[in-house]
Parts: structure tokens; C-alpha cells; sequence
């Protein structure tokens, strides 16, 4: 008969029409990163397959021709683009170490084909220039994501939390009128255990997102990493002198 009730009530309104304040606040709490962790999770995922063929149509466009530096000279665009947040830290500290300024203007062409190259040591310095600009962008596609841990990791506790105050109000309860049964108690003992079922409402969409998230942007760090070092041998092969240092080995 009670079971019959329950059912005729619906099962969730039943529960949340008998949660204690207390559990109503944690529910509100839980409404909260269930919000917070939807949204973060819905923005990264189309930044990254944003990303994703942004950087498809960058390497398309840098890998035509055998020039590191054309895109760079043509004031190329690719916004949205981690690989070309890279090219173009990388491309500005070439021509800065090369000409002694990064801008480009029409003697740009110019200028770099009669430039001297440049040597090991300056060769270094791009390369300190990719790996922070792979640093900078890899923190950029990783932020927010704590906020996505801590709902996957917190919002069970929280629940916990709701359901063990129900059920200890619960008991209190039953204390006070001096009588149990399952009709007096199953109604306390329902609104506790909702905060339990939303925190798991919460916290498992929110884990698969996060996997699949931080899968992904890992993904787009080693890629990162694997353009610096194809530039970095596209620049040593043009623009770097190693004669001088095998030189000074001679003498």
C-alpha cells in the first residue's frame, strides 16, 4: 500500500516534497555544479573540435610548400588554432634572432634572403619560444577543467553528506514520537536519499566529460609538441649555421 503511494506520488517529487532543509540546500548546491559543469563541459568540447579543424587546416596550408616562414610573411590566420599558436611564437623569434625585429612589412622577403643565419645558441631561443608557447596554450586548454574535477570528485560527498543529515533527522524524528514504522519513517528516509541519487545525476555525466575532455586535450599537447619539433627541423634545415660551432670544435 505504502510502495503504491510512493509510486502514485512519483518517486523523486515524493522525496524532494519530504527533504529537510538541509537537503533542499544541498540539492541547490548540486543544481549549481551540475550547471557549472555542463557548461564547462559543452565550451570545451567545441573549442576542441574547433581546435581540432582549425589545426587540420593550418598543417594543410603550412605543409604546401617547404617554406617555414611563408604563412608567417603572408600575415596568415588560423584563430582558434593551438599548432599555430606555436608556428607563430616560433616564426616571430626566428625573425627577430634573423633581422633583429619580428614585424613584417614589404621588404620582409627581402631582408631574409640576404640575412645571415643564425647559429645553435640563437636556434635555442626559438626553441625556448615554441615550448612556452606550447606551456601557455596547453595551461589555456586545460583551464576550467578543476572545476570539472571537482564535480566529479565532490558531488558524491555532498550527497553523502544530504543523505546522512536526512536520515540522522529522520531518526530524531522517530525519537521524539516514540513509535516506529516503516509509513512514519520511509517518507524521512526518501527525501534524505534524493541528495544521493542527484550527487550521482551529477557526478557521472560529469566523469565520462572529463575523461573524454582530458583525453583529448593530451592529445592536443603532444601534438603541439610534435609541430615545435617539426618547425624547429624545418628552421634548423634553412635558417641555422652549424658550420660556425663545428668550426670552433677544429680549433
Amino acid at each position: 500500500m505504502l510502495i503504491a503511494k510512493l509510486i502514485a506520488a512519483g518517486g523523486l517529487l515524493f522525496a524532494f516534497n519530504h527533504a529537510t532543509i538541509a537537503g533542499r540546500l544541498v540539492l541547490l548546491l548540486l543544481a549549481i555544479g551540475s550547471i557549472f559543469s555542463w557548461s564547462i563541459m559543452i565550451t570545451k568540447l567545441r573549442v576542441i573540435q574547433f581546435a581540432r579543424k582549425q589545426n587540420g587546416r593550418f598543417l594543410d596550408s603550412f605543409r604546401q610548400d617547404r617554406q617555414p616562414l611563408r604563412l608567417f610573411e603572408k600575415n596568415a590566420r588560423f584563430s582558434g588554432s593551438p599548432l599555430f599558436s606555436v608556428y607563430c611564437a616560433g616564426c616571430k623569434e626566428m625573425t627577430f634572432q634573423m633581422l633583429g625585429s619580428a614585424e613584417v612589412d614589404e621588404t620582409f622577403r627581402a631582408r631574409l634572403d640576404i640575412a645571415d643565419k643564425i647559429s645553435p645558441a640563437q636556434m635555442g631561443a626559438v626553441n625556448a619560444a615554441m615550448e612556452r608557447a606550447v606551456g601557455e596554450t596547453a595551461l589555456g586548454l586545460e583551464s576550467q577543467m578543476i572545476l570539472l574535477a571537482t564535480a566529479v570528485s565532490g558531488s558524491p560527498f555532498l550527497g553523502l553528506l544530504g543523505t546522512v543529515w536526512g536520515v540522522m533527522d529522520a531518526f530524531t524524528g522517530v525519537a521524539v514520537a516514540g513509535s516506529a514504522s516503516l509509513a512514519s519513517m520511509a517518507p524521512g528516509v526518501s527525501g534524505a536519499l534524493i541528495t544521493t541519487v542527484t550527487a550521482l545525476c551529477v557526478a557521472i555525466p560529469a566523469m565520462f566529460g572529463y575523461n573524454y575532455l582530458v583525453t583529448n586535450i593530451r592529445a592536443a599537447i603532444v601534438e603541439m609538441d610534435n609541430f615545435a619539433a617539426e618547425l624547429a627541423s624545418e628552421f634548423e634545415h634553412k635558417y641555422v649555421d652549424h658550420g660556425t660551432r663545428e668550426g670552433a670544435f677544429r680549433r
